[in-house]
């Protein structure tokens, strides 16, 4: 006769778990509030959190922005009419990714035939440990209350994306890379180029020109609402991402680079893709046991 005493184990392995979990969300938040103590004793002496870089603003006008915008929308589109309709979900990522990729560069070869420096596309390299170091400060910064506030919405509204879906049925080396560079290269690059200096980049010349004061802030607000808008659907993920815009939006405007962002951003996405592939491994791994 056997003994069984799965729920026992089960018990203690959630005890561990939690334990686990409770610790990390310390550490995090505890870190986070580091950086924000460091921003703060920067502010009393008079110091911005980022120091400014010199930089001129951006010379395209609002049509250019609608144009990248329709060439961002139509390469999805096309992206997703290239393939069958019973294409599988790896088939899917690969074009999506493309798609992304693809209306980057378009726009961006648009931009510099229309006599826009290379510089003003804000890809420069020049910095890279700088931008590196920025991106850190940022991930430890939003990383713990972001996922918190996720976690939080999450019981009222369940998250939704097709990548976690995605995860949940392929786990296997090359649906894994594929994610990998959808979300932590693909999307970070395409969209911190449109949101925050194609988008940005326009609104910060175009309203400081009519409010010196506040129309760099309002134009980091505005982005982040548009970048904030373009996940609705996703559960209540808009709201964490409305300030995650908000700081990376900040990051773009003292600096004149997308770079930090692109940075942040991807190590982000590095971290969530991460905990997907955890959460979806335990229960297997719980039942392996």
């Amino acid at each position: 006769m056997e003994i069984e005493i799965p729920d026992v184990a089960r018990g203690t392995s959630s005890v561990q778990e939690m334990m686990a979990t409770l610790v990390l969300a310390a550490c995090g938040f505890g870190a986070s509030l580091a950086v924000a103590w460091l921003i703060a004793r920067r502010a009393r002496r008079g110091l911005p959190a980022v120091d400014v870089r010199p930089h001129a603003p951006v010379p395209w006008k609002g049509s250019d922005v609608v144009a990248a915008t329709l060439c961002f929308l139509g390469f999805q589109v096309l992206a997703a009419g290239s393939i069958p309709a019973d294409a599988s979900l790896q088939m899917r990522l690969a074009a999506g990714s493309i798609g992304m990729l693809t209306a980057t560069a378009v726009s961006a070869a648009h931009l510099l035939l229309q006599g826009v420096g290379w510089p003003a596309l804000g890809f420069g390299l020049g910095r890279l440990h700088d931008d590196a170091r920025l991106a850190v400060a940022g991930l430890v910064l939003l990383l713990a209350p972001l996922l918190g506030l996720a976690a939080v919405l999450d019981r009222f509204v369940p998250y939704r994306h097709a990548i976690v879906d995605f995860l949940n049925t392929h786990r296997d080396p090359l649906s894994i890379g594929l994610v990998v560079v959808a979300a932590v290269v693909a999307a970070p690059v395409a969209e911190e180029f449109l949101f925050r200096r194609v988008l940005q980049g326009w609104l910060e010349g175009w309203l400081e020109r009519r409010e010196p004061r506040w129309g760099g802030v309002t134009a980091i607000v505005l982005s982040s609402l548009a970048f904030a808008a373009a996940h609705v659907g996703q559960g209540m993920a808009w709201v964490p991402l409305f300030f995650f815009g908000l700081v990376v939006g900040y990051l773009a405007r003292q600096t004149g680079s997308i770079v930090p962002g692109i940075i942040l951003h991807g190590r982000f996405h590095a971290v969530s893709v991460g905990l997907v592939l955890v959460q979806v491994a335990a229960p297997e791994m719980a039942g392996g046991g």
